[in-house]
């Protein structure tokens, strides 16, 4: 099995400012306050966390092609 990619680009609906983060692989973020704007993003309808939400790559689990946390 592959290492996942722990980088990942979010992208903030509010402001439009992108921000790199690295990913936990033992835990979801379902809540990222923006770094800029500091508007709390949560996960969209039908994702599991904020990375597959709004990131460039997605969440560690979903990268392994298993269930997300949420």
């Amino acid at each position: 099995m592959n290492e996942p990619e722990l980088g990942s680009a979010i992208t903030c609906p509010h402001c439009g400012q992108l921000s790199v983060e690295t990913m936990p692989v033992n835990a979801c973020i379902v809540f990222w306050p923006c770094p800029h704007c500091a508007a709390v993003l949560r996960p969209l309808a039908g994702r599991c966390c904020v990375f597959c939400s709004y990131g460039t790559t997605p969440c560690p689990p979903v990268q392994a092609s298993k269930a997300c946390c949420g």
